[in-house]
């Protein structure tokens, strides 16, 4: 699933250990994310949003052709 976690993170200029360590998940794990090869979980994903002080539904980009 496509999100704004890269482009959020670099407004914000945040690298991206940071919002590791800010997340408590591994560096690799934002790597991951940002570039679509792990969906987040819940969880994750809700305190990805509240960190950038946003909604799921704004970070994450849902397309109507993706397996659920």
């Amino acid at each position: 699933m496509k999100n704004k976690i890269q482009e959020l993170r670099k407004a914000r200029k945040v690298t991206q250990q940071e919002l590791a360590d800010a997340l408590s998940v591994t560096r690799q794990t934002i790597i991951s994310l940002e570039n679509g090869r792990y969906n987040a979980s819940l969880i994750l994903a809700h305190k990805i949003a509240q960190f950038f002080d946003i909604t799921i539904e704004e970070l994450f980009i849902f397309e109507e052709n993706e397996n659920l």
